[in-house]
């Protein structure tokens, strides 16, 4: 299994013949629960494992709520447990006029 099997679009501001599966993980796991197909998350589940996916989820700070749902319900890990849960709670928006 290789970097290039995961989609393209994932990866559109990144050369990707320097990700490494190891060292740029969080990057990985972020782009493919926002913006993966199916075919990612079947690569990312087998290298990774959803253990990890949700560890790694855990302590990202920017994931769309849409993926911090799913991850929730696949780990059984409460959304307030999540960082970018509680940060997103904490910063609060601009009032719309």
């Amino acid at each position: 299994m290789q970097i290039k099997d995961l989609s393209n679009h994932l990866f559109w501001d990144v050369d990707i013949h320097k990700i490494n599966f190891d060292k740029n993980k969080k990057l990985i796991i972020q782009r493919t629960l926002d913006y993966g197909l199916l075919s990612d998350w079947k690569i990312i589940i087998d290298y990774y494992g959803i253990k990890e996916i949700t560890t790694t989820a855990v302590s990202l700070k920017d994931l769309d709520m849409k993926s911090v749902s799913l991850i929730s319900l696949l780990s059984g890990i409460p959304r307030n447990k999540f960082l970018c849960y509680t940060t997103k709670q904490l910063t609060p928006k601009h009032w719309n006029f």
